[in-house]
């Protein structure tokens, strides 16, 4: 008895875990600006891209199947709306183990967004991405305005239809 009570305990404190990250304390807060490595070794800084529209970031890594399938929604979403401002930056999370197989990936699948390379997690962790798949949507003054863990199909479409109607209010 004592057993399932703990477990029921444990199950709740989980869920309520998942739940309170999806509803990150780091909305509504100015985004930590950070310096990372892309494919190309250029560094690529957060507060350089700052003004021009809204910025969705995705922590991602190789061996992450809802990741895969998630850069794959938002890639769809970047080729639509990147001419007319809106920015992605795709971070891997994925240490040294798994980090040549990075480079591979992103390349047979033709993303044209940038991928940065954080291989201690010191940005995921600036951002209280305990868990990947972790998206964030900056608006072009750097401001939080949506956060989600995890991914099931269909998250695409909120993502979606939160930067329509950012580029919209700012054409306004």
């Amino acid at each position: 008895m004592l057993k399932r009570i703990l477990l029921i305990v444990f199950i709740l404190s989980a869920v309520t875990a998942t739940f309170s990250q999806e509803e990150t304390a780091t909305r509504g807060k100015k985004a930590p600006n950070f310096k990372l490595e892309d494919l190309d070794d250029n560094i690529i800084e957060l507060k350089s891209l700052l003004g021009k529209g809204p910025i969705l970031i995705s922590f991602w890594a190789t061996w992450c199947k809802p990741c895969v399938e998630e850069l794959s929604e938002f890639s769809k979403i970047f080729n639509e709306y990147s001419s007319r401002g809106f920015q992605m930056l795709a971070i891997s999370t994925d240490n040294e183990k798994s980090l040549c197989k990075v480079k591979p990936f992103v390349k047979s699948k033709k993303y044209k967004f940038p991928v940065l390379l954080d291989t201690n997690s010191e940005v995921a962790r600036k951002y209280q991405a305990q868990a990947v798949p972790y998206s964030v949507i900056l608006d072009k003054e750097g401001n939080i305005v949506y956060s989600h863990l995890g991914y099931m199909k269909g998250d695409e479409i909120h993502v979606k239809k939160k930067i329509d109607e950012m580029l919209k209010s700012s054409n306004k």
